[in-house]
């Protein structure tokens, strides 16, 4: 917790100016039983009105500057949390921006998206009650003990009493609530978890009528969250009773022995009633750290797993003196690259090289799980090599900044990711200084003109979440348009034809060879007539280049080649 309190740094005027009110707003209500003291004993006993109006009108303005320091108090302080907690979320955004896939699958997107919300605000509301309380309540207690000892040191020793015992009552609600509040933060990642999966799952579920199995899986994770929560919650009813029952007997317990002291001329009524006052707020005082010691634990479990995620050190980072790409270029050379995912037995690539020049289309086919989409993955360095280097126009992709590197690159993913907003905007995802006309001209070589001019707006349709109003494919034309308005050097198609017919594909082929010249081009196919005429095809299989040439080269030279183009194509399609 105390590793997050430095995002406070640029509020510490605010702080400062809280911290200050809180004294004086505290040193106010100390102020005052005294006041009440003098009041009773010098202008009610005596009959002194003057001097009863005298103290009244100045505890009237004692009271309202109080009043004043605490509504300030409690607005700067709300000020200051709020921009912690903002500052807070931006950096476990920022963080998880250089997440590798790695860390991702590390934590979970469901629980980082837990962390990021729910696990901040529970922050943000301990160090909201720490500015309120960590000054007033010490101060209350510490004046208050003071006072009661300088009032009536006899009737003083009634509060030593007291607080031992909300003392051990508080440690022992504490000890209990400290686990029971871990595990509810995690019972929230679960069923944060199931909400997800079945939001993003409805069409399979509703498919394979697994509608009731579904709603019982939330329900169980929707119990086991409530029932911890009723835990925790039966825990906090039991701290104010408690607290109000020992500060209720203290004072009986003052009025009781003041009574006798009074009988016996040794106290004055006044004096009993200020003594009562100081008593009540000693007991105040130990109830706001009562109050603490509940959120403290919570408060504590979400740092714990806010500093969890700060403390993903991203594995792939840029260099401290990088080199610069040439401006043109694109000539992409792998030299002999394994690479292996970690905690895997066996790597995902081995030994594999290869050249791809500017001007070239570079197909790379293979069986399910082969390692083609691994190889493209290394490009963009979503991951790093484990052995080996690849080169782009001579230089070691991994002495090069990631933004310099994915400037040269125009990347389209298997599964199509569009964003809300409009067509355009999705379009100019990649390049914002990119015109009309020049996404136009990409969305005609992408084959997507012919939807796109046909929804209310043209490019300037809304497009849902996800993209969600759209077909597969027209996703997917989408994504290859929004990577060819970025006019870049290096290409890389990941299976992002296959959900187009064969006569879309074959158009889009056709143009992509106009809009793409002179660049380098990779593409990830599982079609054979997608790459066919490719000016180099690899062949991968279980992770090895097992060949490397045209199509009829390799129609010749590779068993694996032939395999896979007589699973897909009839013999008169092969002559």
């Amino acid at each position: 917790m105390i590793r997050l309190l430095r995002f406070m740094r640029p509020f510490r005027a605010l702080v400062a100016l809280v911290l200050t009110l809180t004294f004086v707003q505290t040193t106010a209500s100390l102020y005052l039983p005294t006041l009440t003291s003098n009041i009773v004993d010098s202008g009610v006993v005596k009959g002194n009105v003057p001097y009863i109006i005298q103290i009244g009108a100045l505890m009237l303005g004692i009271t309202l500057l109080g009043a004043v320091a605490a509504g300030f108090s409690s607005l700067f302080g709300s000020r200051a949390t709020a921009g912690f907690g903002q500052r807070l979320r931006s950096a476990i955004f920022s963080h998880v921006q250089q997440f590798t896939l790695q860390g991702f699958d590390q934590i979970g997107t469901s629980s980082l998206i837990v962390r990021t919300t729910n696990d901040v605000m529970q922050v943000q509301q301990l160090v909201n009650m720490m500015l309120s309380m960590m000054v007033m309540a010490p101060l209350t207690a510490i004046g208050g003990i003071v006072l009661a000892l300088y009032t009536d040191a006899q009737l003083a020793v009634i509060a030593f009493c007291a607080i031992p015992v909300l003392g051990v009552a508080i440690f022992l609600l504490m000890r209990s609530g400290m686990a029971l509040f871990s595990t509810m933060q995690v019972k929230v990642d679960r069923l944060n978890l199931v909400l997800r999966e079945n939001l993003t799952g409805v069409r399979v579920i509703r498919a394979f009528d697994r509608v009731p199995f579904e709603v019982d899986r939330f329900d169980q994770g929707n119990r086991s969250l409530t029932d911890t929560s009723v835990s925790v919650f039966r825990l906090m009813a039991l701290m104010m009773p408690t607290v109000m029952l020992v500060m209720n007997l203290a004072v009986v317990a003052v009025v009781w022995f003041g009574g006798v002291e009074i009988n016996a001329g040794t106290l004055q009524i006044g004096q009993l009633m200020a003594e009562i006052q100081y008593v009540m707020q000693i007991m105040f005082a130990v109830m706001m750290v009562s109050m603490m010691a509940f959120m403290i634990p919570r408060g504590q479990a979400s740092a714990k797993r806010i500093n969890e995620v700060l403390d993903i050190a991203p594995d792939i980072t840029d260099p401290i003196a990088p080199n610069i790409l040439p401006e043109a270029g694109g000539r992409l050379e792998f030299s002999h690259v394994t690479f292996a995912y970690p905690g895997a037995e066996q790597p995902a690539l081995s030994d594999i090289s290869f050249v791809a020049s500017p001007g070239q289309t570079v197909a790379i086919v293979g069986g399910t799980g082969a390692g083609k989409s691994t190889l493209l993955n290394l490009i963009p360095r979503f991951y790093d090599v484990t052995s080996g280097t690849i080169t782009l126009d001579g230089v070691d992709v991994r002495t090069i900044t990631q933004a310099d590197l994915r400037a040269k690159l125009g990347y389209v993913p298997a599964k199509a990711v569009l964003f809300s907003g409009s067509v355009l905007d999705n379009l100019r995802y990649g390049d914002l200084t990119a015109d009309r006309p020049g996404v136009q001209q990409a969305v005609q070589t992408a084959q997507a003109d012919e939807f796109v001019t046909e929804m209310e707006g043209g490019l300037d349709a809304e497009l849902t979440q996800g993209g969600a109003n759209l077909s597969g494919g027209q996703r997917q034309r989408l994504s290859i348009a929004r990577a060819l308005v970025r006019r870049a050097a290096l290409y890389l198609f990941d299976d992002c034809f296959s959900a187009l017919d064969y006569r879309t594909d074959a158009a889009l082929r056709q143009a992509l060879r106009e809009r793409v010249q002179g660049a380098t081009v990779l593409i990830v196919a599982q079609r054979v007539s997608t790459v066919m005429d490719a000016d180099q095809i690899l062949v991968i299989d279980d992770g090895r280049l097992v060949g490397a040439g045209t199509h009829r080269q390799l129609m010749v030279s590779s068993a694996v080649y032939r395999e896979i183009v007589n699973s897909q194509m009839l013999p008169e399609e092969i002559a």
